[in-house]
């Protein structure tokens, strides 16, 4: 695999050698002995799936104190902009953000560590998106700010009368609002 440092420390892209032949291709999506030379070491727990229609907006979103998760994402079907926002308190990219394209076609990941919000846009007809996780989900430890929250600029890049999302995604809260985190 090869391991791409993004603008925001612990944040990795991760593009794995994908084998083509006629029947079609076989990659590797996880090894831990990699990761853990990346020094990714999480022990992931959980596997989640959704499946999201063109203009689906999810995030941002994270887990909070004993709760907090680092996560592995990546597309099945279609195609969406993927993004990782640092709330980390006192990290030097605290508020910024990274976000990249993943699709079926390009098959990249993204590692996302503790303390991160995210969230991902559907710019595909239908996408199918599973992460990994270190953490069983508590929902009394949701946090989340607005996908469109003015201090974060985020263009996600579809158009604003397309955009669907669900009333958890319209929390109101800041980056003044960020809760401590146990990482």
């Amino acid at each position: 695999m090869n391991f791409i440092e993004t603008s925001i420390a612990g944040v990795w892209l991760i593009e794995p050698r994908v084998f083509h032949d006629a029947r079609g291709y076989f990659f590797e999506s996880f090894n831990a002995r990699e990761f853990a030379e990346h020094g990714i070491t999480a022990n992931f727990v959980q596997d989640n799936q959704s499946k999201s229609s063109f203009g689906v907006i999810r995030g941002l979103h994270c887990q909070t104190g004993e709760f907090c998760q680092a996560k592995i994402v990546r597309v099945l079907v279609g195609k969406v902009l993927d993004v990782a926002v640092d709330i980390r308190q006192g990290s030097p990219t605290f508020g910024q953000h990274v976000k990249y394209e993943l699709s079926e076609e390009n098959q990249r990941q993204l590692y996302i560590p503790r303390g991160f919000l995210h969230g991902f846009s559907v710019l595909s007809e239908t996408a199918v998106f599973a992460y990994k996780v270190d953490n069983f989900y508590h929902k009394e430890a949701e946090w989340g700010m607005r996908y469109d929250a003015p201090e974060l600029g985020i263009d996600w890049q579809v158009p604003s009368e397309s955009i669907i999302t669900s009333d958890k995604d319209r929390i109101e809260h800041s980056l003044r609002d960020v809760p401590n985190f146990v990482l």
